[in-house]
């Protein structure tokens, strides 16, 4: 018996087919794009594998300089030597006619003053010399040279979910981290780029409901130690995109 049907009952039989077609291109596309949207933990291998592909942060001893341009001020250069199996650190600052050191070596702590220990309480008021910073100022660099290993360190809170975001115009992978506490207190967002795994961008907040603290992008690539360097870093506040700065690494 054949079965004739109706003009209209075609065009649903039609419509239905597209329909069907539609629904399973869409869930093809999904089970594709989330096969290749790795874990956190997968995220930070690769990208550890870029930054540090002979593994050599833990045993990690050499030098480099920083020059830091902020907008209507003059120029500061930080030289900075980090021994993390010696557990050493050494920071001259040098800013227009003066010059301040901090050498951090294990359990001691030495402060020198334009090349003098004798320091007086106004220069430290001033400058903000004191051993309390010359330890902030050791993790500040151990930390954001040290990326993204140091995401490896015991505190660190990895989401396991990995987003995919556009920021400032190009697709990243996006890992999100919290700190236990007494560990840290932000909540940081890594860009990573999707096909290489750098890290180009990152970002931080206080409180993210406020759109408070700020995002760092990088550019450009250093040798330093065996260790793949951002070569410039370029900070500006979330909230109103405005510019405060840029690092400069100098080998």
């Amino acid at each position: 018996m054949i079965v004739l049907l109706s003009q209209p009952e075609l065009k649903n039989m039609h419509k239905s087919k597209r329909l069907l077609i539609l629904f399973a291109f869409l869930f093809l596309f999904c089970s594709t794009l989330s096969a290749q949207t790795p874990s956190a933990e997968e995220l930070l291998n690769r990208s550890i594998a870029f930054h540090d592909p002979k593994g050599v942060w833990s045993t990690f001893s050499d030098s480099f300089k920083v020059k830091l341009e902020i907008p209507n001020s003059s120029d500061r250069l930080s030289s900075i030597h980090l021994d993390i199996p010696k557990q050493y650190f050494k920071l001259e600052v040098r800013k227009d006619n003066v010059s301040y050191s901090y050498v951090l070596d294990r359990g001691d702590c030495e402060i020198l003053f334009n090349g003098s220990p004798n320091i007086s309480e106004e220069d430290k008021k001033t400058h903000r010399l004191s051993c309390e910073r010359g330890k902030m100022m050791k993790n500040y660099y151990t930390y954001l040279y040290g990326l993204p290993m140091k995401l490896k360190n015991p505190g660190t809170l990895l989401d396991p979910k990995v987003t995919r975001k556009t920021f400032k115009g190009k697709e990243y992978l996006v890992l999100k981290a919290s700190y236990e506490e007494g560990v840290g207190s932000d909540v940081w967002y890594f860009y990573f780029d999707p096909n290489s795994y750098a890290m180009e961008t990152y970002q931080f907040y206080h409180d993210e409901s406020k759109n408070d603290g700020e995002y760092i992008l990088l550019d450009g690539i250093e040798d330093v130690g065996g260790i793949k360097m951002p070569k410039t870093r370029k900070w500006f506040y979330n909230s109103d995109d405005k510019f405060l700065g840029t690092d400069i690494l100098v080998k």
